[in-house]
């Protein structure tokens, strides 16, 4: 019988982290990853301040500086006149060696997690493990039921089972845990274009007609998106990808010279974008943590930084019971307390935003209602360095900064 103290489900950056923290602090843990490596495309790259921190408190500031990035200093909107951008938060302007946003190759960040935590006796990485149903017995989850890639099946039995396999969870089909879902304005689309020497660098945005293009420096090439409304990816790829290409560079008229490298639909990857939680975050031997209990919308790139900050808290609170081999339900309970305000509140900027700048931009009109209106806000917000200041903190280091245990410092 194959059994750990605790089963992480799902190797991205919030698996990784929690199972790298409670390997530390000497707590036996498995994370089982359904993919063959860390290889793909289109994920989020942006690891914020209070996660910059975190590596530096955990030993691992200097080999993450090597890994190739960019840095942003500050987040932007387009909701100035005719869908210009404008500075809401300016990261830059906050105290603290981190004051930036570093863009960074998600697959190289989760690569440097796991040769840290591979150091640890106590921690098992799985690659090409996909969990496909959840033990109970007697009313409380005992583990997995997990499928390899060559077919094998088996069982892992664990003291506490954590999803952090995102809003596909397992977790969510649990009638008992309660989805709520909110109103989202929006899809994305994802592809590339070559990136050239004299081009801007970092994160860079454009308003079109009835789409927002922001774009991801990642060296060699930008990763590129386009928001569009809700449910109209069909109805826009019939309309033909050269139609897209041309509204694209009038956006974006620096990018005409290399769009035709885009040859076909099939190079355009559809993010089904969604905002929702749960309502519950465990039950008796499960913690939800993450997307797996809050999906959050692009806006503002912050939902790595909040899937972080929720394995932080989570090694914290249950270090203990897990070493003692004892997590009841008070334990994971603690957890959903302390992050869900923050998810909450996140969600609800997020939210404010759809419906005051997205959905307006998306349908053709103008953000905050009318055009003045929109310039009095883009004015207020050009000026004013306190309102730029709280919502950088904000999105630096959410409502709470979380710190690790002291059991998985070095």
């Amino acid at each position: 019988m194959e059994r750990t103290t605790c089963c992480v489900v799902g190797g991205g950056p919030a698996g990784m982290i929690l199972g790298l923290l409670l390997a530390r602090a000497g707590v036996e843990v498995t994370v089982l990853e359904k993919h063959g490596d860390f290889l793909r495309d289109f994920r989020g790259d942006t690891v914020h301040p209070s996660t910059l921190a975190l590596l530096d408190d955990l030993g691992l500031a200097e080999r993450f500086a090597r890994l190739p990035q960019r840095r942003v200093t500050a987040v932007q909107l387009p909701f100035g006149p005719g869908g210009s951008l404008v500075t809401v938060g300016d990261i830059g302007v906050l105290r603290g060696t981190y004051n930036y946003i570093a863009m960074v190759p998600q697959w190289d960040f989760l690569d440097l997690l796991a040769d840290e935590a591979r150091r640890e006796p106590s921690f098992s990485l799985r690659m090409s493990t996909e969990a496909t149903s959840y033990l109970v017995e007697r009313g409380r989850v005992a583990g997995v039921r997990y499928r390899t890639s060559d077919g094998r099946t088996g069982e892992l039995r664990a003291t506490l089972t954590v999803a952090c396999d995102g809003r596909g969870s397992l977790a969510r089909a649990l009638p008992e845990l309660g989805l709520r879902s909110f109103a989202c304005p929006m899809d994305a689309w994802w592809f590339r274009l070559p990136r050239r020497e004299g081009d801007p660098h970092g994160l860079v945005g454009a308003a079109g007609d009835r789409f927002i293009a922001p774009m991801i420096d990642r060296g060699d090439y930008w990763q590129c998106g386009a928001l569009i409304p809700k449910g109209t990816d069909a109805e826009r790829r019939a309309a033909g990808l050269e139609r897209f290409m041309a509204d694209f560079t009038a956006a974006v008229p620096w990018l005409a010279d290399r769009v035709h490298t885009l040859r076909s639909w099939d190079e355009v990857k559809l993010l089904d974008v969604r905002l929702d939680r749960l309502r519950r975050w465990h039950r008796p031997g499960l913690l939800c943590i993450g997307d797996a209990a809050h999906a959050m919308s692009p806006v503002f790139g912050i939902g790595i930084n909040l899937a972080v900050e929720d394995a932080v808290a989570a090694a914290r609170y249950l270090v203990e019971p897990l070493r003692v081999g004892a997590v009841g339900l008070r334990d994971v309970r603690a957890v959903q307390r302390r992050r869900w305000p923050t998810a909450a509140a996140t969600q609800a900027l997020q939210r404010i935003a759809h419906a005051r700048v997205i959905g307006p931009l998306l349908a053709g009109r103008p953000p905050f209602g009318d055009a003045r209106r929109a310039e009095r806000v883009t004015e207020l917000l050009a000026t004013s360095r306190w309102l730029n200041r709280v919502p950088a903190y904000f999105l630096a280091y959410g409502a709470v900064r979380e710190r690790p245990p002291a059991a998985s410092m070095r």
